[in-house]
């Protein structure tokens, strides 16, 4: 079974994994990831989505600090990501294609690269966005 990890924003997280194997870690735009998403739907209507949901999150640690350093860009930073999930959840119901929301916390995020490839096997380059994105479909068999 195919596997499809979304990492939502600005740069979008993308990875695939068959069988719990990643075979594509990588960056995109937001459409981009939803062209490859149709593509991979067609050669398999079982696969499944996991979508990290932003939108599920209540706590944003040191966001405060950095708003008043930064600015209210911070919090619309936030605000953008939340809209992406919503806009990924729906693509994945207009397309019929089968999804998972997936709290933040219960997805291992900004692993560093070392690390990363230690505990997958991966040996490519890959962002943080394409680890998160990694991480939601690293060893899941079901």
């Amino acid at each position: 079974m195919i596997r499809v990890g979304i990492d939502c924003g600005v740069k979008t997280g993308f990875a695939v994994a068959e069988k719990g194997v990643l075979n594509r870690v990588e960056t995109l735009t937001i459409t981009k990831a939803m062209e490859e998403e149709k593509l991979l739907h067609a050669q398999d209507p079982d696969l499944v989505v996991r979508i990290e949901d932003a939108r599920l999150r209540t706590w944003f640690g040191s966001a405060d600090a950095r708003q008043a350093k930064s600015g209210a860009g911070v919090r619309e930073g936030v605000g953008s990501v939340k809209r992406d999930c919503s806009i990924w959840e729906q693509f994945c119901i207009e397309q019929g294609i089968k999804y998972e929301l997936v709290h933040p916390a219960a997805n291992m995020t900004k692993t560093k690269s070392d690390y990363f490839n230690r505990i997958t096997g991966w040996i490519g380059r890959t962002s943080e966005h394409g680890r998160d994105a990694g991480m939601l479909v690293h060893g899941r068999l079901k």
